[in-house]
């Protein structure tokens, strides 16, 4: 090969590694998003709602504030099996590529690179102690009430992913 191509292919390979290395940490970090819900229930029906929900979520009620109308569930988020193989396999990819170039690049030294592949299973490792935590979901409920129509505005926070599904699961209207 021309010299002038393994070391700019080694560069384009250390910059795709530093991208690959920056994604498997982004995959446990928290993701916590604050939202305003709109619900046209009433308290009495949506609080057992949301408790329903966040029961059958297996949460629990942590805290209750009566005074602010709040309350905090806690749950214990499992990692995934699926994106534990899924990180481990980029590793193994991307430090395959690697000792690939570096291979090339230092002929000398064989196939002594390739060992480096060993260590892509600490990248599932990595992730799968990071991403089992305890999550909280905050749930504070304002009640508006018109002439002849109840408005509950909630305010939650919580995991980006828990919001989504609770918005679709009790049909909740982000706050205008």
């Amino acid at each position: 090969m021309d010299t002038a191509i393994l070391p700019s292919t080694l560069l384009l390979t250390l910059l795709l590694s530093v991208g690959l290395f920056f994604f498997i940490r982004a995959s446990a970090k928290d993701r916590t998003e604050v939202v305003q819900l709109v619900s046209e229930q009433d308290e009495a029906t949506l609080m057992p709602q949301l408790r329903e929900y966040f029961q059958m979520r297996s949460y629990r009620v942590a805290a209750v504030d009566p005074e602010k109308n709040q309350v905090i569930f806690e749950g214990t988020v499992r990692p995934s099996w699926f994106l534990t193989v899924f990180l481990t396999l980029l590793a193994t990819a991307g430090i395959l590529c690697l000792s690939l170039v570096l291979s090339l690049l230092f002929p000398s030294l064989g196939t002594t690179f390739v060992w480096l592949v060993l260590l892509s299973p600490l990248c599932g490792i990595f992730y799968w102690k990071k991403a089992e935590k305890l999550e909280k979901v905050l749930l504070q409920l304002d009640v508006n009430q018109s002439e002849s129509r109840f408005s509950s505005k909630i305010t939650v926070t919580a995991h980006r992913d828990e919001l989504i599904e609770l918005q679709r699961a009790l049909k909740l209207k982000p706050c205008e």
